[in-house]
């Protein structure tokens, strides 16, 4: 945590996406529109599971949590930019920056465990509908929000720590809106061999796997449906998992596209530009793909909404 005359590091520059003055409102009011409609959207999936007890499934279950990190993935990172343009300030304090990368980490991590946990989920709805509820029972729901939890702070936690080890000598400029971990590696004067060794092993591990898990998942659920004999059984099977499979091919697709487009051009702004797609695109079209085929969902926003609408009107009154 020191510069390279160990003198204490005391702040970073994020430099953002651009640094023209005149793009800095565009920016600003797309950056606000797409958080309150994440936060909305999402906000409103976790009110309809709390609130209709017919939604007290385990699919909906995964769903809530999955649109709880989604809201907290995105408030880690856009608030900070939203003040650093009002402001016209880039600085973000060496303890905030680590705070930042360590939340960023835990929910990233969190968004893909989750979406494996709900592909395992579908896999047991479809290839052994018969002991579905006696599977997917609610202690382990729970406990699988609850490892998920604990092996995402884990690797933020050592990520973070690893991070702290680091020596920075005379380039603080962070070429992202956020702390991104591979941006501060990257800028660091001392030897960071261990910590490039242990991104990878990490990317590899609870980035492969999880996905490796989602293709054996959907492979069992694809030869399931094939087995079905009538056309309106397959067509029912498939729509039970067909917003699932949507919001997987967005994420991975998203994150897939980043990270190898990124390694092709080498620069730094176009991956923060593109970086945005998984990081706030994709949260804020969750809600949208879930409920746009979905009637029980739709049916318990309308409830919602209007139970929401009544009471307003009773307190006017």
């Amino acid at each position: 945590m020191r510069r390279g005359n160990d003198t204490p590091i005391s702040e970073f520059l994020l430099l953002g996406f651009s640094e023209e003055a005149e793009l800095q409102p565009l920016i600003f009011g797309l950056f606000i529109s797409m958080y309150l409609i994440t936060v909305l959207g999402n906000l409103l999936i976790i009110l309809a599971f709390t609130t209709d007890s017919h939604l007290h499934t385990p699919m909906y279950f995964f769903l809530s949590n999955l649109s709880l990190v989604d809201i907290c993935l995105t408030s880690t990172t856009i608030p900070k930019m939203l003040v650093n343009i009002l402001t016209q300030s880039k600085v973000i304090t060496y303890e905030r920056c680590i705070t930042q990368m360590y939340f960023f980490l835990l929910f990233a991590m969190l968004d893909n465990i989750l979406l494996t946990v709900m592909a395992y989920d579908r896999f047991v709805a479809i290839c052994q509908p018969l002991h579905y509820m006696v599977i997917m029972n609610p202690r382990l729901c729970g406990l699988l929000v609850l490892v998920s939890w604990i092996i995402s702070g884990l690797n933020s936690l050592l990520q973070s720590v690893m991070v702290l080890q680091l020596s920075f000598c005379t380039h603080f400029e962070i070429a992202h809106y956020f702390c991104e971990l591979n941006q501060m590696v990257q800028l660091a004067c001392s030897d960071t061999f261990l910590n490039n060794i242990m991104m990878y092993f990490v990317t590899a591990l609870l980035g492969g796997g999880p996905l490796a898990g989602i293709i054996y998942s959907y492979s069992k659920i694809v030869s399931s449906i094939c087995g079905i004999p009538s056309a309106q059984g397959k067509y029912k099977a498939f729509s039970t998992c067909a917003s699932h499979l949507s919001v997987v091919s967005l994420f991975y697709g998203t994150v897939l596209g980043v990270y190898l487009g990124s390694a092709a051009t080498q620069s730094s702004h176009s991956s923060a530009a593109a970086s945005v797609l998984y990081t706030v695109v994709t949260p804020m079209l969750n809600p949208f793909i879930y409920s746009l085929r979905n009637k029980d969902l739709k049916r318990a926003l309308k409830r919602f909404c209007g139970m929401a609408g009544t009471k307003q009107t009773v307190i006017l009154r």
